[in-house]
């Protein structure tokens, strides 16, 4: 754990770290809801507008939106437990447009467990994974595998999506 958390008491680097996820999954949620509302009607914005803007139009929030719309509300708590698809699951909301005060209730469960697992474990846990990987050739293996499989797993989607569309689209009559 960081330094600064360390020499706190348990309960209140617990609340700190807690508070600090409910806050990010708040601004994630507004980073889908304000440019879904403004900038992808009104506007083509640059700069770093501009690369939110272009995340939101490639379909960067899409597997959050699709979580949600298959499992309701409940999958928000859960994306805490997650890395990077709980971006995507607070964007979505936004993009959603799911009223305000129950995505904010359905993030406390969520955000309590991320206080909690960073406040004991997590951090201790991620430093050790780091330091494995960055002293070990099997560690810097492991991380290229992965990275690898991230990218095949991107690429195969997006063949499917363009096979599917292609599909559905009818042929020219002549």
């Amino acid at each position: 754990m960081p330094d600064f958390l360390s020499s706190l008491p348990f309960a209140v680097a617990l609340t700190a770290l807690s508070v600090g996820g409910w806050l990010r999954g708040q601004l994630m949620y507004w980073i889908g809801r304000i440019p879904t509302d403004q900038a992808l009607r009104r506007t083509n914005p640059t700069g770093r507008l501009g690369r939110v803007h272009a995340w939101l139009a490639g379909g960067g929030a899409d597997a959050g939106i699709e979580a949600i719309r298959r499992w309701g509300l409940l999958i928000v708590p859960v994306c805490y437990l997650t890395v990077g698809f709980q971006s995507m699951v607070q964007t979505g909301a936004g993009v959603l447009r799911i009223t305000w005060w129950k995505y904010a209730l359905a993030q406390v469960p969520g955000a309590i467990a991320w206080g909690l697992i960073y406040a004991s474990i997590g951090f201790a846990v991620w430093e050790a994974a780091l330091a494995a990987a960055a002293g070990s050739p099997l560690g810097i293996a492991v991380i290229v595998v992965l990275v690898l499989g991230a990218v095949a797993g991107v690429v195969l989607v997006r063949r499917r999506r363009s096979r599917a569309a292609a599909e559905q689209v009818p042929a020219e009559v002549h």
